[in-house]
C-alpha cells in the first residue's frame, strides 16, 4: 500500500491538495492512478480559469476510461503543469510529486476543513 503525504488533504473523488499560504497545488492520488491504469492524456484548465470545489476542473484519459478531475478547493488557476501535455504517463509514476496538475489561488480557505486527512483517506481508499 502506498503512503499518502500527511501535509495533503484528500477528496472522496481521489484528488489531493497541498496548501502553501494562499496557493493550493492539486493532483490525483496514487490510488486514482492505479485504478485508472496507463494514463495517455490529461486535459487541464487554462491559467486564469476559475474553478469551484467539487466541480470538474479537467479530465484524465487512460487506456480504460476518461475520468473527470474534481477540484478539492475553489479559486483561480495560477499555474498548470505543462509537462503533462507531453508526458501524461508521469501521473502513473509520481502522482504525489512531479505530476501535480494545477496550482490555484484559494478563494475559500475554510473549504479545507471538509477534506480528509491522510489517515482518513488511506482508510477510505482501502475500503473501496
Amino acid at each position: 500500500m502506498s503512503t499518502y503525504p500527511e501535509q495533503f488533504r484528500y477528496t472522496k473523488e481521489h484528488e489531493w491538495v497541498q496548501v502553501d499560504g494562499e496557493i493550493g497545488t492539486i493532483g490525483i492520488t496514487d490510488h486514482a492512478q492505479r485504478e485508472l491504469g496507463d494514463i495517455v492524456y490529461v486535459d487541464l484548465p487554462k491559467v486564469g480559469a476559475v474553478v469551484e470545489q467539487g466541480k470538474p476542473l479537467g479530465s484524465v484519459e487512460s487506456v480504460k476510461a476518461v475520468s473527470d478531475i474534481y477540484s478539492p478547493v475553489s479559486g483561480e488557476v495560477v499555474e498548470v503543469n505543462e509537462s503533462l501535455a507531453d508526458a501524461p504517463e508521469k501521473l502513473n509514476q509520481d502522482p504525489h510529486g512531479a505530476a501535480w496538475l494545477v496550482k490555484i489561488k484559494l478563494s475559500a480557505q475554510d473549504e479545507l476543513s471538509g477534506l480528509m486527512s491522510a489517515a482518513e483517506y488511506k482508510s477510505y481508499a482501502g475500503a473501496e
